[in-house]
């Protein structure tokens, strides 16, 4: 969706891929490394460019990933409730002669939510599939969210501004 509204054209493709890491990689640079191994799972053709992304949710020096059911997700939204966090999504363009990579981090800060929110959010969306167990577009950052800085689109799963400078500068 958000590679459409930039006016885009594009095919998707999806491939699974381990998205581990090397336990020692600072935790900062752990988006940028897995959209890197994303992009090194595909064959490019020639006149190809390839756009891998991946987003991570850190709260207290820890990556908050999906979450494995809803006590797992009402879990982590308690933790971030109250707190500021950090959504990092890094970034891969490749084609057959050139490859970049980088990342971008927006800080959010929720406000308090309560246990009963949480408890709405969680059974009438679907966090299990969402880093963080949240999707700042839906209910839960409507309603929990006070502020944020840097790239709203950074947080939604792809840095838009940020891709968009890439794009134009990667020849």
């Amino acid at each position: 969706m958000l590679l459409k509204d930039l006016g885009l054209d594009f095919k998707v493709a999806a491939q699974e891929i381990d998205e581990s890491y090397p336990t020692e990689l600072p935790i900062k640079d752990v988006a940028e490394y897995i959209a890197v191994k994303k992009a090194s799972a595909y064959s490019i053709k020639t006149n190809e460019l390839i756009i891998t992304a991946d987003t991570v949710v850190i709260g207290e020096k820890t990556i908050l990933g999906k979450p494995k059911d809803e006590n797992e997700a009402i879990a982590t939204l308690e933790k971030l409730s109250n707190k500021t966090h950090n959504v990092t999504t890094g970034v891969c363009l490749k084609t057959i002669n050139k490859q970049i990579s980088f990342s971008q981090t927006t800080e959010v800060a929720f406000d308090i939510i309560t246990a009963e929110e949480i408890k709405y959010y969680v059974s009438r969306f679907q966090p299990l599939d969402k880093a963080g167990s949240y999707a700042i577009q839906e209910w839960i950052g409507m309603i929990g969210i006070k502020s944020i800085k840097g790239d709203y689109y950074n947080v939604v799963g792809l840095p838009l501004h940020a891709l968009w400078q890439s794009l134009k500068e990667f020849k």
